[in-house]
């Protein structure tokens, strides 16, 4: 049997995919963040509620009708404070539009996505990559630069483009930046005459070239905008993440003897000069104090953990080990159980619950 395509839902390092694209944000200070769900709004609702900064300041409209990426957009930008028509033509404020697959875009690139936009004052600003095999993605199509000026013209979904077309290596990433008082109208006169029957946000870009508005274009790494449209793609996005996460706390003084064998949620905090030995799992909302020896192959989950404490060899779930304890080798922590300071408790031990 063939495996569902992960959801923005699924967790990476401990965290809904599209959480991660919230924490995206953050550079840019959005006024607010619309998170438009559709199939199991309820349950992601309350993951994201759950997670969420709360800089982000999201709130949530459910798609009722999965009509296509430009009913998407319009069902969000009717969430935004000002919604009526009268009032959108009066706003120029700037709107992004982004997936939820995509964990891997980090907050400078959105910044320099915006700024571009608002310097240059365009109508609306693509975030694109160049890819080596562009297969399934929308292709930018640009004026020939021999006879204009190289300009984006429209983007062709890969279904609907011709040979000439699919030859393009450079793809709409479904990022972009748009000023509000241009987007509504248009995507209210969105046609679905597409082989998908669906309403495509992507002709929102054609649409506005063509009444002569100015499109802009900042390019991004590959690695850095591609969605995760299967297991294999969610297995290297979250390879990736971790690199990202163990760097991270490498440079901020902690010591990992093999970082390739070291996995640590980024919702993790570690204190200071904490050592990490291989096969060790920090996952979810573990604290590890200052001057901690974690592992080897020890996988804590939700654990705090006091300063100066050793813990080896042992799986824990949602328990304590006090300051300077050793706990291990071989250990079972169950969830609500706890080691109290200073204790030694040797080898195959399991922590009694209160």
């Amino acid at each position: 049997m063939r495996s569902a395509r992960p959801k923005p839902l699924h967790m990476i390092c401990g965290r809904p995919m599209v959480v991660h694209v919230i924490h995206a944000l953050e550079h840019v200070t959005p006024g607010r963040t619309v998170v438009v769900v559709g199939h199991g709004a309820e349950q992601v609702t309350k993951k994201v509620q759950e997670q969420a900064p709360a800089w982000a300041n999201v709130s949530f409209v459910e798609q009722t009708v999965q009509a296509g990426t430009g009913d998407a957009a319009l069902v969000g930008l009717s969430a935004l404070p000002g919604a009526g028509l009268d009032d959108e033509l009066d706003d120029t404020s700037t709107v992004l539009v982004l997936p939820g697959d995509t964990p891997l875009l980090q907050a400078a690139t959105l910044d320099a996505l915006v700024a571009a936009h608002n310097a240059n004052e365009y109508a609306a600003t693509l975030l694109t990559s160049v890819l080596d095999d562009p297969t399934g993605y929308g292709r930018v199509v640009r004026a020939p630069s021999k006879q204009g000026d190289g300009r984006v013209l429209r983007i062709v979904e890969q279904r609907d483009a011709d040979a000439d077309q699919r030859a393009i290596q450079e793809v709409c990433t479904s990022i972009y930046a748009f000023r509000r008082d241009l987007l509504g109208p248009v995507l209210r006169h969105l046609s679905p005459d597409n082989s998908q029957g669906e309403y495509y946000l992507t002709d929102v870009i054609g649409t506005l070239a063509t009444m002569g508005h100015r499109i802009g274009c900042v390019q991004a790494p590959a690695a850095e905008t591609q969605g995760v449209n299967d297991r294999w793609q969610l297995a290297l996005a979250e390879r990736e993440l971790r690199s990202r996460t163990n760097r991270r706390w490498l440079l901020n003084g902690v010591t990992m003897l093999d970082p390739r064998q070291t996995f640590v949620d980024v919702t993790v905090k570690l204190g200071r000069d904490v050592t990490l030995y291989p096969g060790t799992i920090l996952q979810g909302g573990t604290i590890i104090g200052d001057g901690c020896e974690i592992g080897p192959d020890t996988r804590l989950t939700d654990c705090s953990v006091g300063s100066e404490a050793t813990v080896e060899h042992t799986v824990g779930r949602e328990s304590e080990v006090g300051e300077a304890a050793h706990v291990g080798p071989y250990a079972f922590l169950p969830s609500g159980s706890s080691v109290k300071s200073g204790t030694t408790t040797g080898a195959f031990y399991t922590a009694p619950t209160e």
